[in-house]
């Protein structure tokens, strides 16, 4: 790649990453951490299957949407990360997602965040990881490598939507329970519309989480034209709240399927307001 182009991209890069990121999953950027080690907040994540739940099926009272904006995160509750609300544009309506397989129905509501039958309120953030520090040199200054590396790093930011459902009664365990089912149904891919557009999942594998009452985390990789990316995607339940995280990576999307860890970080700052 020419010297110029390169440096014209980075610059691009550097201007426009934050605002590609907080639409990347499906208009989520409320505004990390490593596989296999707790974070200060006793999350932890990891490439290894979780056992089934056990959680016993308590009738739990849901909380009321003032409760459940005062147990949502806000900006200064997750450390290197912006936080803010999602707004109308962020919103996907329930009767706007569907799946070519009834089964995984579930997964893609929680991608976007909508709820199961019972929820009582829902609340949703958008978060993003600060961008890492500036290089010290100029563009013009850099070479192509320098150049290509400060293009990466514009990208190299995570963007997770996270949504609070609170339900009555058993009704959320059983949205739980009827995630893991179908995460595990459709490991092999399905296809969800999305407000009209098709989005490819080509496989659902099971990682570790752990947090509140029980938890669970996903990695999905989505074919777009042979173009893979992947997402991560955790459920997490205290009580009668469940809260659900969908995680997008540029860096790791441009670099065809390159892995990046669950927001373990977030997870656990979510998971300490919920009590």
């Amino acid at each position: 790649m020419r010297a110029t182009v390169v440096r014209r991209t980075a610059l691009a890069a550097c201007a426009v990453s934050l605002t590609l990121l907080a639409t990347a999953c499906g208009g989520s950027s409320d505004t990390d951490a490593e596989a296999g080690k707790t974070d200060k907040g006793g999350a932890t994540s990891g490439s290894s299957s979780a056992p089934e739940s056990s959680a016993p099926k308590t009738s739990a009272k849901a909380l009321s949407t003032a409760e459940l904006e005062t147990a949502s995160l806000k900006q200064g509750d997750v450390e290197g990360h912006q936080v803010a609300k999602a707004g109308p544009d962020d919103e996907v309506p329930a009767d706007g997602l569907t799946a070519d397989k009834a089964t995984c129905l579930p997964v893609v509501h929680a991608m976007y965040g909508a709820a199961e039958a019972g929820s009582k309120a829902t609340t949703k953030r958008k978060v993003i990881t600060d961008p890492k520090a500036g290089a010290k040199k100029s563009l013009k200054d850099m070479t192509d490598g320098e150049a290509e590396g400060a293009l990466k790093a514009a990208f190299d930011l995570t963007s997770t939507l996270v949504a609070l459902n609170a339900y009555e009664g058993t009704a959320g365990p059983d949205a739980f329970a009827g995630l893991k089912k179908a995460a595990a149904d459709c490991a092999g891919g399905f296809t969800a519309t999305v407000a009209g557009a098709k989005q490819k999942i080509v496989s659902i594998t099971e990682e570790k989480v752990t947090g509140g009452d029980e938890a669970a985390a996903w990695t999905l990789i989505q074919d777009d034209e042979g173009a893979k990316a992947p997402f991560k995607l955790v459920a997490l339940r205290k009580e009668g709240t469940v809260a659900t995280f969908l995680s997008f990576n540029l860096a790791a999307g441009q670099d065809g399927g390159a892995k990046f860890t669950v927001p373990t970080e977030v997870v656990a700052a979510q998971a300490k307001k919920l009590g």
